[in-house]
């Protein structure tokens, strides 16, 4: 018996590769996904103050729609906003895209009436003349 000599023959390197834990853990991460979508969350809650025969800005595009909510954090749309001071360029970049030079305020009812003057001066600092606020009709 030789001290060097091994057997090779009988063994075999396995060259495939087993894609069945692969799957499973995929699958697992499709259902957590799948069951977890929909509880994300779809907006803002803002309580908007109730007010009568509140006028209109009427309109052919979608508005801007600038919004501080009940704890003061401020959001153009969908993308929040850290600072009235980071809102001026954001505005002005966002209207430059647009044919409509208006934006629609829409603040909870909760909020200082400080802090919704400020983000209004920083509306205004940023070249925007027509600025509305969303209100809601009174529930009887």
């Amino acid at each position: 018996m030789e001290v060097g000599n091994r057997d090779t023959g009988s063994r075999r390197t396995l060259s495939q590769i087993n894609v069945t834990p692969f799957v499973d853990v995929m699958l697992v991460l499709l259902i957590i996904f799948m069951v977890t979508a929909p509880m994300m969350e779809q907006g803002f809650d803002v309580n908007l103050p109730e007010v009568e025969n509140a006028p209109g800005i009427a309109s052919k595009e979608e508005p801007l729609v600038v919004t501080v909510d009940r704890r003061g954090r401020i959001s153009i749309g969908q993308s929040k906003v850290q600072s009235t001071a980071k809102l001026i360029p954001l505005l002005k970049q966002v209207m430059k895209e647009r044919k409509d030079k208006s934006v629609l305020l829409e603040a909870d009812r909760s909020v200082a009436y400080g802090k919704v003057m400020q983000v209004m001066a920083a509306v205004k600092q940023a070249g925007i003349s027509r600025v509305g606020m969303v209100t809601q009709p009174p529930k009887k």
